[in-house]
């Protein structure tokens, strides 16, 4: 029998084959903690590497300036997220959103951009994970490894841990962000207890003629520290991916944002000022280990073993971003694929219902990325920056669709439900597109970061080509396009289920991507 079919925006719909959801189920196991954790997880290890290259770029006041100015960013985002995510009980996340209010390009362009930063974003934890991994055994057992190994090691070792089940990474990402805050606070304490502390390091920059110590190279480079201020925040979007799998995402996703939120902006102001009080901020700004560095600086060449066992407890907070930013690309590319914009078998998940293969894949890409990079000059800490800003520039661009997604979406569906609405409205929306626009702004101003943004321009025309010739006439009918194309009526897949009478009810309309036009 042939298979019912609806066209919809340049777009064409088919009825998935008999058993297509049951080989693609997920498995609810996610509590408020358990988001908690992974959102924390997936951006504590920001507080451990990255973040401090922003202090290169602009002096401390520099970096100062812009962690203020994403504290703003990261309210109105989170905020406008957690309203999507309620009315969206599914996992696409950001690909969802962008769907709904744009239509199928739109819902592409955006779920793309979110699969290049959480792609990139686990690259570069691996990649400074191996540099803390190589602290550890260097300290504590007399060897190092080379970097790709411990690149080898670390990716198998979290796809294992994701694909034993959703319950298993969920309580691993609590009890890693729980010692990750640990050590940070430790190194406080260590810090002023030391007399490590000097305030006045925080502006050993020299300045530039005719520039101040609080923001030695001028305002201008504020622009260029924003990418590196993000890290410290970077990830906490994610929660919305996990709403096929937390026992009321309606209630917990956006509650857990808002106690992530709050845990992360004091964990950043901490190193922030502290980490760099310490180092100073000549030395913070150019160090591919500052935290490591830190703890050396405050316990001195003669304790280097200590400095080494420290090391293993500063890399748990990388190992619970790498756990919690694999969590997040594996729902990326297992929502995408399982609507037939990836190859659909990335989005099959076995008995222990995770998306194993998506796991698998997204490794798979990243580990070629840093092996690309590496081979192209990318040592002494430039590889990193360079991957870090591919995974920053991707997730720029899914916050400004986001953001114009949320303001389309309360004027194109004014009927859905919206069991939870942003205090900050489109306040909130509006100032997180117009900061993400000055991000962008940023990385197109500064010459540095045009290697990421050439990578990024050809990962886009290669896959817009193949969506508008392929992919676009063969797309199944997930939760997110049943939601996007009933205007907001259907697409709770937890009370109204996969595929079934829903998706023939759906292929029964006329299909226009506008309930108003029926």
């Amino acid at each position: 029998m042939a298979k019912d079919t609806l066209k919809v925006s340049g777009v064409t719909y088919t009825t998935a084959d008999s058993g297509y959801f049951e080989k693609r189920q997920l498995k609810r196991s996610a509590g408020i903690w358990g988001l908690w954790g992974l959102a924390v997880g997936a951006v504590i290890s920001g507080n451990f590497s990255g973040w401090n290259f922003g202090i290169e770029a602009a002096g401390f006041g520099g970096m100062l300036i812009a962690f203020g100015i994403l504290v703003v960013m990261y309210y109105g985002l989170v905020f406008s997220i957690g309203e999507m995510a309620a009315a969206m009980p599914h996992t696409g996340g950001a690909y969802s959103f962008g769907r709904a209010a744009m239509g199928p390009w739109g819902g592409f362009v955006t779920g793309l951009a979110e699969s290049i930063e959480y792609v990139a974003t686990t690259a570069v934890i691996v990649y400074f994970s191996a540099g803390y991994a190589n602290g550890v055994t260097e300290g504590l057992m007399g060897f190092s490894l080379p970097t790709w190994v411990w690149w080898i090691i670390l990716y198998a070792a979290f796809v294992g841990l994701n694909t034993a089940g959703a319950s298993i990474s969920l309580k691993f990402a609590v009890v890693v962000s729980f010692v990750s805050i640990g050590v940070l606070v430790l190194f406080a304490v260590m810090a002023f207890a030391s007399g490590s502390v000097n305030w006045g390091s925080l502006m050993d920059i020299a300045p530039d003629p005719g520039q101040t110590a609080f923001l030695p190279h001028g305002v201008l480079p504020i622009l260029f520290a924003l990418p590196f201020a993000m890290w410290l925040f970077l990830g906490i979007e994610e929660l919305p991916l996990a709403a096929e799998e937390s026992h009321n995402p309606v209630r917990d996703i956006p509650r857990a944002g808002l106690w992530a939120r709050g845990t992360l902006i004091v964990t950043g102001l901490l190193v922030l000022f502290l980490n760099t009080a310490v180092l100073g901020a000549e030395a913070t700004g150019v160090a591919g280990e500052p935290l490591l560095d830190g703890f050396r600086a405050i316990l001195g060449d003669d304790l280097a073993w200590v400095a080494g066992l420290l090391a293993l407890f500063a890399l748990f907070g990388l190992l619970a971003s790498l756990q919690g930013i694999m969590f997040a690309y594996g729902r990326n590319l297992y929502s995408l694929s399982r609507a037939g914009y990836y190859p659909k078998f990335l989005s099959l998940t076995g008995k222990r219902q995770t998306p194993w293969v998506a796991l698998i894949a997204g490794a798979l890409i990243g580990l070629a990325a840093l092996i690309v990079v590496e081979l192209t000059g990318g040592d002494s800490g430039v590889g990193g920056a360079v991957v870090l800003n591919i995974a920053v520039w991707g997730a720029v661009v899914a916050y400004f669709m986001q953001m114009v997604s949320f303001m389309m979406l309360r004027k194109k569906f004014p009927n859905a439900k919206r069991p939870y609405k942003s205090p900050w409205g489109m306040f909130g929306a509006a100032a997180a597109a117009v900061i993400s626009a000055l991000i962008f702004l940023g990385f197109l101003l500064n010459e540095t970061f045009r290697p990421a943004i050439v990578a990024i321009v050809i990962v886009y025309v290669v896959g817009l080509v193949i969506f508008g010739v392929y992919t676009r006439h063969r797309l199944i009918l997930s939760p997110e396009e049943e939601y996007a194309v009933s205007g907001g009526l259907h697409g709770d897949p937890q009370a109204e289920g996969y595929g079934g009478a829903v998706e023939e009810e759906i292929l029964a309309m006329d299909g226009v991507d506008d309930p108003d036009a029926r």
